[in-house]
């Protein structure tokens, strides 16, 4: 059996599974997160019937004003996702999620599919099997899941699901857990095939791919988590073979207590990154993340140097086309894919937390970020970018959040801005 079937198996075992307890009526059971701990061996009704139902939705006003379209791009979508997880059964325990993602506004931007001659808004009408993944606990102090899943690693930097988006990154993937060395946690992953955020009937929406992920992290130092990475992914399709590549880096963060109020915080990450498996270039580029950071009375304030090199005289950049690229280089989303001169990223940010307040105004967080872009290769300016974001979670239940991102190019792309409404209810 190859592994394609293998994960084809596994996810119709899950399915199964999970979709047969979910439509008899199961039960709400108590939120638990992935572990490696090894339990549940009780009786095979009562994991079915005691999982854990849940439903998330997520509505979404999006207005792109981009120059070089007469109109703007205006999306109005709403995401709905049904899950289920089951109870577990001698150390096995199976989830499924459904997500579908629809436009309520009349179609009023190119959705990546529709071809329309307006402002790009990654979120095309789709529903799919989002999860569907059996998870075992029978090897002690470790957690394999095999099927479709999410994989979030670190800042997701380079493995993320891009949950930014209304149809979530998902892989096909088998991933081991382990955490029986103290305050270390190794993982190992193979993934088959990338659901990215443009849907099945993109021509780019499934990615064929022999990816291999290493993380090791270790977290017994008490101002600083160490973590040293090894991720190498082999894409199948030819028309993308330019992005296959293996990176090996080192990433510390941490954070020191001043006193009572003030806290310092700091990152330092260092990668390179070079050609495999079909990629018809031969190069070697640098990646370099530092950050450094006071925290104190509600406030975060950061400043950020982010650099992904370039090589072989401009024509071959450092890439990271498994990441979650919205949370770096700006939210309007121009150095998804880093230019050929690679990028060099200087930013500032100011964060504020309400507290002390009232129910409603507590938990309240409001954001302003600054990004300076320019190349690595040659020194030209990029552009600028400013994004500021006000942001609360009310009950534990309901969420609604604005966004706002402006970038004003110099030599690259061209002026933008984007708007967001995002209101959101997880039961």
């Amino acid at each position: 059996m190859n592994i394609k079937q293998i994960f084809s198996v596994t996810s119709i075992v899950a399915i199964s599974l999970a979709s047969t307890t979910a439509l008899a009526g199961g039960a709400p059971a108590e939120t638990s997160t992935p572990s490696t701990a090894s339990a549940g061996n009780g009786d095979f009704a009562d994991a079915m019937m005691n999982g854990k139902p849940y439903v998330k939705i997520r509505y979404r006003f999006e207005n792109v004003d981009q120059d070089g379209f007469a109109k703007d791009a205006n999306a109005s979508t709403i995401r709905t996702k049904l899950g289920y997880t089951t109870g577990k059964f001698h150390n096995l325990q199976a989830s499924l999620e459904l997500e579908n993602s629809t436009d309520l506004g009349g179609d009023n931007y190119n959705d990546t599919l529709n071809g329309k001659n307006l402002p790009v808004i990654a979120d095309p009408d789709s529903t799919e099997v989002n999860h569907a993944y059996l998870d075992s606990t029978h090897i002690p102090d470790t957690l394999i899941r095999v099927g479709r899943q999410p994989v979030n690693l670190d800042n997701q930097r380079f493995v993320g699901t891009v949950g930014w988006r209304q149809n979530d990154q998902t892989y096909d993937a088998a991933v081991a857990i382990n955490s029986s060395i103290q305050d270390t946690t190794l993982i190992y992953g193979y993934v088959d095939n990338v659901n990215r955020i443009f849907s099945d009937d993109h021509p780019f929406g499934n990615l064929g791919t022999t990816t291999h992920l290493i993380n090791a992290s270790y977290s017994g130092l008490d101002f600083l988590k160490i973590v040293g990475y090894g991720y190498i992914w082999d894409l199948d399709d030819a028309a993308v073979s330019t992005l296959s590549a293996k990176t090996f880096g080192l990433r510390l963060t941490g954070d020191y207590k001043i006193n009572d109020d003030v806290k310092a915080l700091y990152t330092a990450e260092y990668a390179r990154q070079s050609d495999t498996g079909d990629n018809p270039n031969s190069y070697d580029a640098d990646y370099y993340n530092l950050k450094a950071g006071i925290a104190a009375h509600g406030f975060t304030a950061e400043l950020g140097y982010e650099v992904l090199g370039s090589d072989n005289g401009g024509t071959v950049s450092f890439q990271t086309p498994l990441a979650t690229g919205h949370a770096h280089n700006g939210w309007a989303d121009k150095f998804l894919s880093t230019p050929a001169t690679g990028l060099e990223d200087f930013s500032a940010s100011l964060a504020y937390k309400f507290s002390n307040s009232n129910e409603w105004v507590d938990g309240t967080q409001a954001k302003i970020v600054y990004h300076d872009f320019s190349a690595d290769s040659g020194g030209g300016d990029y552009g600028n970018e400013w994004n500021a974001s006000l942001s609360q979670t009310f009950k534990k239940h309901y969420s609604v959040s604005l966004k706002y991102a402006d970038y004003e190019a110099d030599n690259f792309a061209t002026d933008t801005q984007k708007f967001w409404l995002t209101v959101g209810l997880n039961f």
